[in-house]
């Protein structure tokens, strides 16, 4: 037997091994591991804010598994609903759907199981928690995905209410309710995502004027969603001022949250004197990166500022 015709099964199980590994990365690519990872740890940061300190691991990473599971089946049915319109943007025609490597009657079957079973987890939590999780899914694809993002400049706004849901399920999770710190953790990711997302959109309306979609700086232009994003980090600043005032939080978080948001706030502002169309690009870039590490650093400043007041509560009652 030859040298070649020994290596053939060598060489087909290799490009077998290649595609399996492909369609492995394109499954994990549908659910927006991005997406996913940033919400997981907002919810993160709801339960250790409800928990202070005193937390149940295992009930920490049971509610991690039903909020991710939740998410990634949102994320794939977006995929799926929006699979037509990806092929005309530049930065989505190469994903599995467009490109024909995944059927779409797989996909919706696969974003089905993901969402029965996050959402069987989260209700068997607890049945608030999982009522919160089914209401950000339900946003999502049917508000969202399926209704505003093809027809309304509100779609961001309104949409982010699914946004705002992990840090709240998080939180639900431990407290079992729905209180004044559960709000005001829905408040701060409610208010944070249509600046966030508006900066992306600035910089692609092109792409998205092209696709189809209704956005606001497609639909209102660039300057009036410079200016309506100002308000909604505005609020930003009440927000965390309300963290503290409900003693969630401590005077560190107060400060230093406080500070990020006014510099926020300001490099938000004066992107209405962003005169020309390479100015607003490089204005918007910055901005999205802004907050991008804004809600990072707030959210560790939370979690720090919870287990610094527990660690000296703990220290108090052992020597007073």
């Amino acid at each position: 037997m030859t040298t070649e015709a020994l290596s053939a099964p060598k060489r087909f199980c290799r490009s077998k091994n290649r595609r399996r590994t492909n369609v492995l990365k394109d499954l994990i690519a549908l659910t927006k591991p991005g997406i996913v990872r940033m919400n997981a740890f907002a919810a993160f940061g709801g339960f250790w804010v409800a928990s202070k300190w005193q937390v149940d691991w295992l009930l920490l990473l049971w509610m991690l598994i039903g909020t991710c599971l939740t998410m990634a089946s949102a994320c794939v049915i977006n995929n799926y609903w929006d699979r037509e319109l990806d092929t005309r943007m530049e930065r989505t025609r190469d994903r599995a759907l467009p490109t024909g490597r995944i059927s779409p009657a797989f996909v919706i079957t696969y974003g089905a199981v993901l969402g029965a079973a996050g959402l069987a987890v989260l209700f068997a939590l607890d049945p608030l928690t999982g009522w919160l999780g089914l209401l950000g899914w339900f946003v999502y694809i049917v508000v969202y995905t399926i209704w505003l993002k093809r027809s309304s400049t509100w779609s961001t706004s309104i949409g982010g209410v699914s946004g705002a849901m992990p840090p709240v399920i998080g939180y639900v999770a431990v407290t079992g309710e729905i209180d004044a710190g559960a709000w005001i953790l829905f408040a701060l990711l409610f208010l944070w995502q249509p600046a966030h997302f508006w900066s992306l959109a600035i910089r692609r309306v092109e792409e998205y004027r092209a696709a189809g979609y209704p956005l606001l700086p497609v639909v209102k232009g660039i300057r009036r969603t410079k200016l309506q994003m100002i308000p909604y980090v505005l609020l930003l600043i009440p927000t965390v001022i309300l963290m503290y005032a409900y003693d969630y939080v401590g005077p560190w978080f107060l400060w230093i949250s406080g500070i990020l948001t006014v510099v926020w706030f300001v490099h938000t502002f004066t992107g209405v004197y962003a005169s020309t169309e390479e100015k607003t690009v490089k204005w918007a870039k910055v901005n999205f990166l802004i907050s991008v590490n804004y809600l990072l650093v707030v959210f560790l400043l939370m979690i720090a500022d919870t287990s610094r007041q527990a660690g000296l509560s703990i220290w108090t009652s052992l020597f007073s």
